[in-house]
């Protein structure tokens, strides 16, 4: 059954990004038992319809989001010429960095457990900044993206909980995962939504990618670590 947290309307925030500002919006539940982070690879991933869901399904469950654009208007314009098969994982990781550091010197989120939620080529930048961040991130959840991209040494590195979530109908997209998590160091596990395809941004596989979600936050983002 979900919980119904009362959560406070989102906060629009701006990320220093150089001398530019990366534009986000910050939700945080009355009570919450940490901050998850989202990594969009999109250009204006706070207004992702997908990713907004999922976080509301979190926001239930009492979970804190940082949801925001991991490029400035420029680059953006830039990624829109760029082939959509050689994104930059290494820029989205240092983006998410940037927002993982944001949210430590923030006082309402300061000192609480993180975790990021990924997709598309996010699922790398995340998988590489949990390895590089070591125990400060407490949990990962990737759907609907391409994991591999962030290459065995860091997968072998990432000490965080991790899920990978699949559709039943993308075997080669399944084979994949079943690689990474081979890979992948610490507690792990390969969820497949059943009737759903590569992609997992509608209907009821939405749905199931925001359940699995908020379960597996739930019960890994614990106290044990800080966002520090």
């Amino acid at each position: 059954m979900r919980s119904l947290m009362s959560a406070a309307p989102p906060v629009e925030i701006r990320i220093p990004c150089g001398s530019a500002w990366l534009p986000g919006d910050l939700t945080v539940p009355v009570e919450f038992i940490g901050l998850v982070v989202f990594a969009d690879a999109g250009p204006d991933g706070r207004h992702n319809a997908c990713s907004r869901r999922i976080a509301h399904r979190l926001h239930d469950a009492g979970i804190a989001t940082l949801l925001f654009n991991p490029l400035t208007a420029t680059e953006a314009e830039a990624e829109g010429h760029r082939d959509p098969h050689r994104p930059d994982v290494a820029l989205l990781t240092r983006r998410l960095e940037l927002a993982t550091a944001w949210a430590a010197a923030r006082a309402d989120v300061r000192g609480m457990p993180l975790g990021f939620l990924a997709k598309g080529a996010g699922s790398a930048a995340a998988l590489i900044a949990a390895a590089q961040l070591g125990p400060r991130v407490s949990a990962i959840v990737a759907h609907s993206g391409r994991p591999e991209l962030a290459g065995a040494a860091a997968l072998g590195s990432v000490s965080a909980p991790t899920l990978l979530i699949g559709g039943h109908e993308d075997p080669s997209g399944l084979a994949r995962l079943e690689r990474v998590l081979d890979l992948l160091g610490g507690v792990k596990r390969l969820a497949v939504v059943p009737r759903a395809g590569t992609h997992l941004d509608h209907g009821e596989p939405l749905e199931q990618v925001g359940d699995l979600a908020a379960a597996w936050f739930s019960r890994h983002l614990l106290r044990t670590e800080q966002l520090a």
